[in-house]
């Protein structure tokens, strides 16, 4: 099982994702937010295959539903659910992800 927490940045709304393997390459999502469109997206999208990870963005199911859920396109949340995957499938290490910004002034 791996927990990713989401801190998505100025909405304060935050995210939490757990996957957990069912069997063979299918993995259960699970999603707590802050954020209603976020919730739904989770409804949408109960469960993954590891495959899922490997398709073109616009193939793929968390940012398909994505484009009906969230209104907000730069949402960090969907990426974050799919690491969380790589994560739990043995395809990544549990390393934190960050966007740091600077402006000049």
């Amino acid at each position: 099982m791996v927990k990713a927490e989401i801190d998505p940045g100025i909405c304060g709304l935050k995210t939490t994702v757990v996957v957990r393997k069912k069997s063979g390459k299918e993995y259960e999502i699970l999603i707590e937010s802050d954020c209603e469109m976020v919730e739904k997206l989770g409804e949408k999208v109960p469960s993954l295959n590891m495959m899922d990870i490997f398709k073109r963005i616009t193939d793929n199911p968390i940012y398909k539903e994505g484009t009906v859920c969230l209104r907000h396109v730069s949402c960090p949340v969907p990426s974050g659910i799919l690491k969380a995957l790589e994560v739990e499938a043995g395809l990544a290490l549990p390393k934190d992800v960050k966007i740091v910004f600077s402006k000049e002034k």
